[in-house]
């Protein structure tokens, strides 16, 4: 018999990935030129050459025992001081490798960083909308999510009631942008006030609540947009990092966290990430994608590829009468459903051979998610069938 936690974490398995699993059979039924699937944030760019070249140089002029053996857990210490130079370069910050851990993924890293942190009944605050794994990640170390609901505006945070949210035992505040599911941007503005009411806070209840940066869609973003960079403007702030949308790796598994000298109990931190790493199973990032991103962190995809896809759905789905913010970055759109049910909606949306994530497994129903990292003859294609699904709801 399985575990009680996982009966339910089962039973709720990710909507996204039940989406992805059906398309499978629409496509085994249909063909796949006559599914249109956007469930999956699967990035559609290839990797830049550079980084098959980078793996390439490695295993060709590296010692295998190096490449394919154990490093510390934390990561090869010249691979996380090249990374902590590239962030010092970008951001004008002053890291060096005792800062940076790296990680399995995004995932990998906010594991172990809620492992590191967090004791039962803590408190971890999310921006709705917001990816939904981070319910199952709080909950493997006995946390509790707090929601703040969303600001269907402009999906900037709610930090009215964000501040009312805050408590004694509030332990984090997770931040994620360039946002999944809506690909908005959080203004310097809006990090401004929430990084002043984290302290407010902090002082009020005479605790540690830490920042926590979620990062994978940093690079992508579009018509100038710039991301702010979270640790300066708040010293508890942690950053965690993933290669998988920025050089379109996500089947490697590699990214990092930032551990600032500035947070408190920096050095604890640190060696509990460290040996969170170790006892969580990872062991340690995979060695050898470890030492070939170290040599091509300055390599970007060709973001105008997925610009191409946002410009065609967003513009043709506002002609057919939806209703979206446009995305500033990310590979996302985040859509009105035509209906109040978005479950109802996203199953009438599959009658249409329409793969699309409602959006109450974000925390905001009412909408549905669109990921458009996919081909663009497939947005074509499926073009015609969202326009008819419109009409049927008398648009």
């Amino acid at each position: 018999m399985i575990s009680s936690k996982m009966v339910d974490l089962v039973k709720n398995s990710s909507v996204i990935r039940a989406m992805f699993e059906e398309g499978k059979k629409l496509a085994a039924k249909y063909g796949s030129e006559n599914v249109y699937d956007f469930s999956l944030g699967n990035p559609s760019v290839e990797p830049p050459e550079r980084v098959k070249e980078a793996i390439i140089e490695v295993l060709n002029e590296e010692n295998q025992n190096l490449i394919h053996g154990y490093p510390n857990n934390s990561g090869y210490e010249d691979v996380r001081e090249k990374v902590a130079n590239h962030i010092n370069q970008k951001f004008d910050t002053k890291y060096c490798h005792d800062n940076i851990v790296m990680t399995v993924g995004a995932a990998g890293g906010l594991n172990v960083i809620f492992k590191t942190l967090l004791n039962p009944s803590d408190e971890v605050i999310v921006f709705a909308p917001f990816f939904g794994e981070y319910r199952n990640y709080v909950s493997n170390y006995d946390g509790s999510l707090v929601v703040v609901s969303p600001n269907t505006k402009d999906f900037q945070p709610n930090l009215e009631e964000f501040k009312d949210k805050i408590t004694a035992k509030t332990k984090a505040v997770i931040v994620n942008t360039p946002n999944n599911p809506t690909g908005v941007v959080y203004s310097e503005e809006t990090i401004k006030k929430l990084a002043g009411i984290l302290e407010e806070k902090q002082e009020e209840y005479k605790t540690s609540i830490y920042l926590i940066s979620d990062e994978p869609y940093r690079e992508l973003v579009y018509d100038g947009v710039e991301v702010p960079y979270l640790t300066k403007y708040y010293k508890n702030t942690i950053v965690g990092y993933s290669f998988s949308k920025s050089l379109s790796l996500p089947g490697e598994r590699i990214g990092y966290l930032v551990l600032p000298d500035e947070l408190d109990d920096a050095g604890d931190i640190k060696a509990a990430a460290n040996v969170a790493t170790r006892i969580l199973g990872f062991v340690n990032a995979p060695s050898l994608i470890q030492r070939a991103v170290s040599r091509c962190l300055d390599a970007e995809v060709d973001v105008e590829i997925y610009n191409r896809n946002r410009e065609l759905l967003y513009q043709s789905l506002l002609s057919y009468g939806y209703e979206c913010i446009k995305p500033e970055g990310a590979f996302y759109l985040f859509v009105k459903a035509l209906e109040e049910d978005d479950k109802a909606f996203v199953e009438k949306a599959k009658a249409h051979n329409i793969l699309i994530v409602p959006g109450f497994s974000f925390g905001c129903p009412g909408y549905f998610r669109l990921a458009y990292c996919v081909d663009y003859d497939m947005i074509k294609r499926a073009l015609p069938h969202f326009e008819q699904l419109a009409k049927e709801y008398g648009f």
